[in-house]
């Protein structure tokens, strides 16, 4: 458990928290990246920060976003959550197009998910047919079951780090302040002067 607290740590925080630009910059990151993380592309979410990375370059240029944040983002869905986030996707879709008959237990969405990941292709071959499959399966109540969680999950990203951005920024402000005082008057200096 402590491997893990420290790789989230170096792979989520230190990203935003390294960067020297205004909190609003990587705070833009972190929602880029939650937002291309939570969708049912499979292994795609780190091609579609470098799309919109690339597109923003060109549309809306004083709109700047840490792509080292958004990267590093895109990780809370990996192999270990993928199951669980693609579920909450189906049936949040098919609740979303009414589709009430057709939710199934989430045993039964490993398994046969499980079956699409195991396939022999590597790369953007993988990429591609997993899609395939998933889209062929699930359709698009996956894909349109994702869209408010990509939102709200862009959002509560955006706002939290933007919060935590600026708390760390103040602290660390306030700690060198403080080592800088003690610097300039040590205890017992200033014992002796005024003696």
């Amino acid at each position: 458990m402590r491997g893990l607290t420290r790789l989230l740590r170096y792979r989520l925080l230190v990203p935003i928290l390294r960067r020297r630009e205004p909190p609003v910059i990587p705070a833009r990151g972190v929602m880029v990246g939650v937002i291309c993380a939570l969708n049912p592309f499979v292994g795609a979410q780190m091609l579609i920060v470098s799309a919109v990375w690339a597109i923003q370059r060109v549309l809306a240029p004083g709109w700047k976003f840490s792509v080292v944040a958004a990267l590093a983002w895109t990780w809370i869905t990996n192999v270990l959550t993928l199951p669980f986030f693609y579920y909450v996707f189906l049936v949040t879709g098919r609740l979303m197009l009414g589709q009430w008959d057709q939710l199934l237990g989430f045993e039964t969405f490993r398994v046969e998910l499980q079956t699409i990941l195991d396939g022999q292709e590597a790369g953007l071959s993988k990429i591609w047919n997993v899609t395939e499959a998933l889209i062929t399966l699930w359709g698009i109540p996956m894909f349109i079951g994702s869209v408010p969680w990509a939102v709200l999950g862009g959002w509560l990203g955006y706002s939290w780090s933007l919060r935590f951005i600026a708390r760390y920024r103040r602290r660390a402000r306030a700690r060198f302040l403080h080592r800088s005082r003690r610097m300039r008057n040590p205890v017992g200096r200033v014992g002796n002067e005024t003696a």
